[in-house]
């Protein structure tokens, strides 16, 4: 009876030192792949039905693949973790790895980019994707790392128009005395004041109901985001002025730049540029089906002469003259083709 009881603690011992064994096995294992793997945290605020947010969702995939598996990409859509400007902050200090802004938010950040928010800088669509493709994108984009801010792209945002809640905007004349809201932007706020209307900054989260209680009388941003935030449901004129073309920005934080290894910089660099080209892609679709859409809902489409809006904003350029960095750089994006 004593050995059978000495034999079973026995065994009993080497199954548990078996199992302590096999834990620690699996634990080292497990810490080679949390090493191996890194989580890449993007935060934005954008709807999910957005361009945007479908060309990143692919843009993670993508880096799953090019990676293997090494690098992931978690993405925090609809201002889950903060406004434009909060995210920008939060790259700065290191708590956020990754986000999406307009420039119109960006030059708050990045002094340089500004001149992107002139209004009717570019002739035309292809004509912005030639700057922002170029030499003068990427001198842009460099510029913000002083800033701790590693630009990667410009995704498209098309066209910015004004849409109003009373009555449309035919001329600069319709904009005198009403109160629109803009981005915190200079830039934005400027152009507004130029035309001759009252340049009010809010958030683009509490737009809506900024609308509904007449806090401001319109806006102004491109087709998608005009439905895609259903503010056509307040405002039922939208005038296709198309005074501004201010690209997204995707921006990574050197903080994050600088943990990765040059391979990893790498399949980062080749997700982002594939994502680029697929959300341009999306974007233009989703132009013509937003105003078809808010058309079907009731809201105004105006397409009033431009020239009486560039006309009246032009004196803005005048401002820049004294700046010789920005002014030369305005006048390299008016003479690329």
């Amino acid at each position: 009876m004593y050995i059978a009881n000495r034999n079973f603690k026995r065994d009993l011992m080497r199954f548990r030192t078996l199992v302590y064994f096999l834990l620690i096995i699996s634990w080292l294992f497990g810490c080679e792949n949390l090493e191996k793997t890194r989580t890449i945290k993007l935060a934005h605020g954008l709807d999910v039905t957005h361009s945007v947010h479908l060309a990143l969702v692919e843009m993670g995939v993508d880096l799953e693949r090019l990676s293997g598996g090494k690098l992931q990409l978690e993405i925090y859509p609809s201002q889950q973790l903060g406004t434009e400007r909060q995210c920008l902050e939060l790259l700065q200090i290191g708590s956020l790895d990754m986000t999406k802004v307009s420039v119109g938010v960006l030059e708050n950040f990045a002094p340089k980019m500004k001149v992107l928010g002139l209004p009717f800088l570019f002739r035309d669509r292809q004509h912005s994707f030639n700057v922002l493709d170029g030499p003068i994108g990427k001198m842009l984009l460099k510029d913000g790392e002083k800033y701790w801010l590693k630009g990667l792209g410009y995704y498209d945002a098309g066209s910015r128009s004004f849409y109003t809640i009373n009555k449309p905007i035919n001329s600069p004349k319709d904009l005198e005395g009403l109160k629109i809201r803009v981005m915190e932007s200079v830039t934005s706020m400027d152009m507004v004041t130029s035309l001759g209307g009252s340049p009010t900054p809010i958030s683009w989260g509490e737009l809506y109901t900024a609308l509904q209680q007449g806090v401001v009388d319109g806006a102004e941003n491109n087709p998608p985001s005009f439905y895609l935030s259903r503010h056509y449901e307040v405002c039922k004129y939208y005038s296709l002025d198309e005074h501004t073309v201010m690209p997204d920005v995707l921006l990574a934080g050197t903080h994050l730049w600088k943990k990765l290894s040059t391979e990893e910089q790498g399949w980062l660099t080749k997700a982002v540029e594939n994502s680029i080209s697929y959300q341009r892609k999306l974007w233009m679709e989703s132009e013509e089906e937003a105003l078809n859409a808010v058309k079907q809902a009731g809201v105004q489409i105006i397409r009033p002469d431009k020239t009486l809006f560039s006309e009246k904003s032009a004196d803005i350029y005048a401002q820049y003259k004294d700046r010789e960095d920005l002014y030369k750089i305005i006048q390299d994006i008016q003479e690329t083709q």
